[in-house]
């Protein structure tokens, strides 16, 4: 019988995954043992902010640099451009009415496209100054849209056009009724992957502050509108960046990790911030959705390629 270095078993995956590392023992009951990390696009340039759009069975992820939104079909596999140009669009999710909310870099705007294919902009000043390049964005149960603010699409040209900042790196609110724009967070410096807990009562917001990244948590406001009391939920390391965030219905922070060999991938949180898995990947993980008919399916845009694995666990129910 043929060894496992026979050239015709190069190919397959050892199960359990290996890329799938128990930290601490609580973490061992999400994965599933026979489900692997899947490569489902390769040939993108940097990819961003998926987004599961269950009605259609399709994902659609960002490809900043490449200036374009792709759709992945669940159905055929096949990857498909929904929009170019796309205004550099970087994070992207769904409204409670299940419209797309991107946020682009080029224009400096977040907008809504609407179930006839119009765009609605939602905002794209603050205070009669523009934005720099809205980042990541989540709707809240009451409707409104929060978004981060960084300075990255107008840094250069490769996401973004080249332009001096007007404001300082702020998270944003849009009223879900009035459009009105609020900044509720100003102390983060170049805030960026953001994630509301299951309950909605704490926000998690990256820091991505080259002079010291954290991942920062705030209480929300009782009225839902504000934020307060924000504190350090992870300082980390020089050699590690964390990008976007999802969270799962145990509460469990799911976040977009690198950068180099050894730290790129996805490193899981417990709502009490210790470490308790990762997903070690060859790329730079950016952002991540749960998805699939069960929200048990963790997208992953990595760098060049849009990978999944299967869990034993589900995405909080929003975004969807």
């Amino acid at each position: 019988m043929p060894g496992m270095t026979d050239p015709r078993f190069t190919s397959f995956v050892r199960y359990p995954e290996p890329a799938i590392e128990i930290l601490d023992a609580s973490f061992a009951r999400y994965r599933l043992n026979a489900a692997h990390v899947e490569v489902l696009a390769t040939g993108l340039r940097w990819a961003e902010g998926p987004v599961w759009f269950g009605d259609q069975r399709c994902l659609f992820v960002s490809d900043i640099p490449n200036n374009r939104i792709l759709r992945w079909s669940e159905e055929s596999g096949a990857v498909t451009e929904f929009r170019k140009p796309s205004n550099h669009a970087n994070g992207l999710t769904r409204d409670r009415q299940g419209r797309l909310i991107a946020c682009e870099h080029g224009a400096r705007r977040v907008t809504r496209t609407e179930h006839d294919g119009a765009i609605t902009v939602l905002a794209d000043r603050f205070e009669g100054k523009r934005l720099n390049s809205p980042n990541d964005v989540v709707v809240k149960s009451d409707g409104s849209v929060w978004f981060t603010d960084p300075p990255f699409g107008i840094l250069g040209f490769y996401e973004g056009e080249r332009a001096a900042p007007e404001l300082p790196t702020n998270v944003y609110r849009v009223d879900g009724t009035t459009g009105a724009v609020t900044c509720v967070a100003g102390d983060v410096v170049r805030p960026n992957g953001l994630a509301f807990s299951p309950d909605e009562r704490l926000l998690y917001v990256v820091e991505s502050n080259a002079a010291g990244r954290t991942i920062r948590v705030f209480d929300v406001t009782a009225d839902g509108a504000g934020l307060t009391d924000g504190r350090v939920f992870h300082r980390c390391p020089p050699e590690e960046t964390p990008d976007g965030l999802r969270v799962d219905v145990d509460g469990n922070l799911w976040c977009g990790w690198g950068m180099g060999e050894g730290q790129d991938g996805v490193l899981v949180f417990n709502p009490d911030g210790r470490k308790i898995g990762r997903i070690r990947l060859p790329l730079r993980c950016a952002n991540l959705a749960f998805g699939g008919r069960h929200r048990n399916r963790l997208f992953m845009a990595c760098s060049t390629a849009l990978m999944a694995v299967y869990l034993d666990v589900q995405g909080a129910a929003w975004p969807a």
